[in-house]
């Protein structure tokens, strides 16, 4: 029995373009980690490496490409992360 299953290749300009992609938002962290945000410093970082996270899933791990429900299933996971980190920020900015 022959399967046929069709994976999802992305040409060459689009793995380049997300490379850049990532690269300059590498060098965005770098930068924004020397500019004084006060109580906002790690907000921002984890803003920058949230959408660096998402766009390695979306492409890389070929979220893009699946059907809604399993994309919901991933946001939710992320969203209750985020809960729990905000969670934890709380608990320790009251402290």
């Amino acid at each position: 029995m022959s399967e046929n299953h069709h994976g999802h290749i992305l040409s060459t300009k689009m793995l380049t373009a997300v490379l850049f992609v990532l690269l300059l938002l590498t060098v965005i962290t770098v930068l924004a980690a020397q500019v004084d945000f006060g109580m906002f410093k790690v907000v921002v970082a984890l803003a920058i490496a949230t959408v660096k996270a998402l766009i390695v899933i979306m492409f890389f791990m070929h979220l893009k490409y699946e059907d809604r429900f399993i994309r919901f299933i991933v946001f939710m996971c992320f969203f209750i992360l985020a809960i729990f980190i905000g969670m934890t920020f709380l608990d320790i900015a009251y402290r």
